[in-house]
């Protein structure tokens, strides 16, 4: 949601470290669910891009909300300095932003 992931290549790669099987089968609950939907991707035949659907992309401000939470207690958070700034002084805007890039 934040991060501009697209592929499950993208999603491996991530720092989480998560397993395959563990990463194929939250994909697939996240689908079923009707939070995410893949589709072929144009440029590479044998990919598909994972985007959010209208149900996942409501789930915006609910995700803005609990990574500034964790940002305030969790030490071992990676949330930048920049995104807690702004969740504090413009949320509004913060919010806008992330959406328009979800587009």
């Amino acid at each position: 949601m934040f991060k501009g992931k697209r592929h499950y290549g993208d999603f491996l790669a991530s720092d989480e470290k998560i397993a395959t099987n563990i990463l194929a089968d939250r994909l697939k609950r996240l689908e079923a669910h009707g939070i995410i939907g893949k589709t072929p991707d144009p440029e590479h035949k044998s990919k598909q891009l994972y985007s959010l659907t209208e149900k996942g992309r409501d789930l915006l401000p609910i995700m803005v909300e609990i990574t500034a939470w964790s940002a305030r207690h969790d030490s071992h958070t990676n949330t930048p300095p920049e995104f807690l700034d702004a969740f504090e002084h413009d949320r509004e805007s913060l919010l806008k932003r992330f959406a328009a890039a979800l587009e």
